[in-house]
């Protein structure tokens, strides 16, 4: 495939104009909806078993597995999603355990976050980059 002068610098523009787009942003949100879901209260940085995998060759299908021992809550989050929440999962006193599996879609290499609500009303968070690749080149 060949490519003229002006095709490659409207490329190149392109990729530049996607790379320069505001990071801080997204990562602005999701930490109000942190503090949202937390009340503004302190979270441990550890407590989360968040099972996610290092890389997903299809980043429509991405399998996590979340769990806190005790909690009541689990909140999951994808940092670099258009749209950063992913799921709430509930847990009342009848549940065997405080996990969950779910399969979850991811818009590009990023964080996936996960903040758990203890039942003594304390918080935990854990986090995991996933680096999505198209086709499973790893690259």
């Amino acid at each position: 495939m060949e490519f003229t002068r002006r095709e490659t610098l409207v490329i190149g523009a392109a990729t530049a104009a996607v790379a320069a787009l505001p990071m801080p942003a997204m990562a602005s949100a999701t930490d109000d909806l942190i503090a949202e879901f937390t009340g503004g209260a302190d979270v441990a940085d550890s407590g989360v078993d968040l099972d996610a995998p290092e890389i997903a060759e299809n980043g429509n299908t991405v399998p996590i597995e979340v769990g806190a021992e005790g909690a009541v809550s689990i909140m999951v989050l994808a940092a670099g999603n258009p749209t950063p929440p992913v799921a709430t999962f509930n847990f009342g006193p009848l549940a065997g355990a405080s996990r969950a599996k779910t399969r979850i879609r991811l818009a590009t290499t990023q964080d996936v976050i996960a903040v758990a609500k203890m039942a003594d009303g304390s918080f935990a968070k854990s986090t995991k980059t996933v680096k999505v690749t198209i086709g499973g080149c790893g690259g």
